[in-house]
C-alpha cells in the first residue's frame, strides 16, 4: 500500500456540550483545526475536515485546507468519516484504500503517530488500527475518562473498558501499575475502507451502550483491531481549561 492510497480525515463538529465552537479556539495564533490539519498533512498527502457547520469550513477554506460538509446527524466521527469518505472519493473520481480518523482536538499530535498506525496496513489482513500507550502512574488507571485496553501476544485487542482491566487480585489497587503493563487507548484510528463502511452500518452493541466505546460494537461484531504502542504524549483539548494548563506546561 503506498501512502497516496491513504486518506486523512478529521472530523470536527461545532457543538461541542464542553466546549462550543472547539474546532476554531484559537493555539498560538491558529485556529486548532489548523494545527491538526498542518501535522497530518506533514506524513499524509491528502487530508480533508469533515465538518457539519459552515464556520469550520470558512476557517478551513481561510487556511487553505480542504473540507466536506457532513450531516449534523452523525452519531460518532466513525461515521462522520464514512460520508467524507465518499464525498471526496466523488469529487476526486478515485478511490482509496485506508481511512486515518484523526483527532479534532489533538493539535499537537506527532505524525510519527499516523505513520506507525498506517504502517499496520503493509499487513494486508488488517482490518481496523489503533494506537495504545504504556501507563505509569495510578491516577490514569483509575480515571475512566482514560479508557484503558487489554491485548493479546499477537497485539490485537481484547477488550477496551472505562475500569482498570485485569484486576489484579491480592495486590493492593494502588499498586497495580507496578505489577502489570497496562495500556491506555489513544484514540486515533484507521481503517479499510470496506470495514469502514461495514462498521457504520452496524448497530450499537450491548457492551459498547455498557461502556460508551464504540470500539466494543466492532469487536462484538468479529473485527480484529490491531494496536501499536507509543510513547509520544498526548494533549487533547476537551475544555477551555485544557488551553490554560497547556500555557501553564509551557506547551502554549
Amino acid at each position: 500500500m503506498e501512502v497516496k492510497d491513504i486518506l486523512g480525515i478529521i472530523p470536527a463538529r461545532y457543538a461541542s456540550t464542553r466546549f462550543p465552537g472547539k474546532p476554531l479556539a484559537d493555539i498560538g495564533g491558529k485556529p486548532m483545526i489548523q494545527r491538526v490539519y498542518e501535522q497530518a498533512s506533514k506524513v499524509l498527502p491528502q487530508v480533508v475536515v469533515a465538518t457539519d457547520d459552515e464556520r469550520i469550513m470558512e476557517a478551513v477554506s481561510n487556511f487553505g485546507g480542504q473540507g466536506v460538509m457532513t450531516a449534523k446527524s452523525h452519531r460518532s466521527g466513525t461515521d462522520r468519516c464514512q460520508e467524507a469518505l465518499n464525498k471526496t472519493e466523488i469529487l476526486h473520481n478515485r478511490s482509496y484504500k485506508v481511512v486515518v480518523n484523526i483527532q479534532g482536538d489533538e493539535p499537537f499530535i506527532n505524525p510519527k503517530q499516523i505513520e506507525k498506525l498506517t504502517s499496520c496496513f503493509h499487513n494486508a489482513d488488517t482490518e481496523i488500527a489503533t494506537l495504545v500507550k504504556p501507563l505509569k502512574n495510578h491516577t490514569e488507571l483509575f480515571d475512566p475518562n482514560k479508557p484503558k485496553v487489554v491485548i493479546d501476544k499477537n497485539n490485537n485487542a481484547l477488550y477496551f473498558s472505562r475500569s482498570p482491566i485485569p484486576y489484579l487480585r491480592n495486590i493492593q489497587s494502588e499498586k497495580w501499575h507496578l505489577h502489570h503493563n497496562y495500556y491506555i487507548h489513544i484514540g486515533l484510528y484507521a481503517y479499510r475502507t470496506d470495514v469502514l463502511r461495514e462498521i457504520t452500518c452496524l448497530k450499537p452493541s450491548p457492551l459498547e451502550i455498557a461502556e460508551s466505546l464504540e470500539q466494543l460494537r466492532w469487536i462484538e461484531n468479529g473485527y480484529i483491531i490491531t494496536t501499536r504502542q507509543t510513547e509520544f504524549e498526548s494533549w487533547s483539548i476537551d475544555t477551555p481549561n485544557d488551553i490554560e494548563r497547556l500555557k501553564e506546561k509551557g506547551i502554549l
